[in-house]
């Protein structure tokens, strides 16, 4: 038995009765280690249900939401992913695990580079790229599902351009104070949206962002 085994096994019971039901996002909740995720200081709540801080004004997702983020793209084994925000490289895990083929960006080169650095030590495939995260990375598009781990003013449009047929797009969207997580799934040119309201995450900076002025 790990340090963390018993942590891990109260907060997979916590989003299982908060409502989470996936069996793919609940077993490979269960066997990413989220303590490796954030930093030194934090270890004792990596477990925790809420945000911790990763530097560089940054977060790690509370593990309710990643669930809830993640159940709601409704992706299986072998789907094209694309998440927007790296950060401490956790949601990737999550999905790389579940048997995705994630593709990650994320603007901060230092946060990109401990990621990555996280991701090879559990031996997850990933494909990672710092740049812009709001225009999406089409050179691998259509993504069965896209999800973004920031709020935004609007749903970017290129991001909504590189979703395939039948995908979800999962994203925050609000003021600088709080957001409703939209659910868009695409049918066709039409897009079809579900709000779940009450989040507040790191805003979204980009050319089809927020300002970082």
């Amino acid at each position: 038995m790990g340090r963390f085994d018993d942590e891990r096994q109260e907060m997979i019971q916590l989003i299982k009765e908060r409502g989470i039901r996936d069996r793919l996002v609940l077993e490979s909740m269960e066997k990413v280690p989220r303590h490796i995720f954030v930093q030194d200081a934090f270890i004792n709540r990596a477990y925790d249900d809420c945000a911790l801080p990763i530097g560089y004004s940054q977060t790690i997702s509370q593990p309710y939401t990643v669930a809830l983020m993640t159940e709601a793209l409704r992706v299986k084994p072998g789907d094209k992913v694309l998440e927007i925000g790296t950060g401490s490289g956790y949601q990737a895990a999550i999905l790389a695990v579940m048997g995705v083929r994630v593709f990650t960006i994320e603007r901060n080169h230092q946060l990109l580079q401990e990621a990555r650095q996280r991701l090879d030590k559990l031996g997850l495939r990933v494909a990672t790229r710092a740049g812009d995260g709001t225009l999406g990375w089409s050179e691998f598009k259509p993504y069965k599902g896209i999800l973004v781990t920031a709020g935004a003013p609007t749903t970017p449009q290129p991001l909504l351009d590189q979703l395939d047929d039948g995908g979800r797009l999962v994203i925050p969207v609000g003021n600088l104070d709080e957001q409703q997580l939209h659910i868009i799934e695409r049918k066709g040119e039409e897009f079809i949206v579900r709000k779940v309201h009450g989040f507040k995450f790191v805003p979204l900076i980009g050319k089809r962002g927020w300002s970082n002025s």
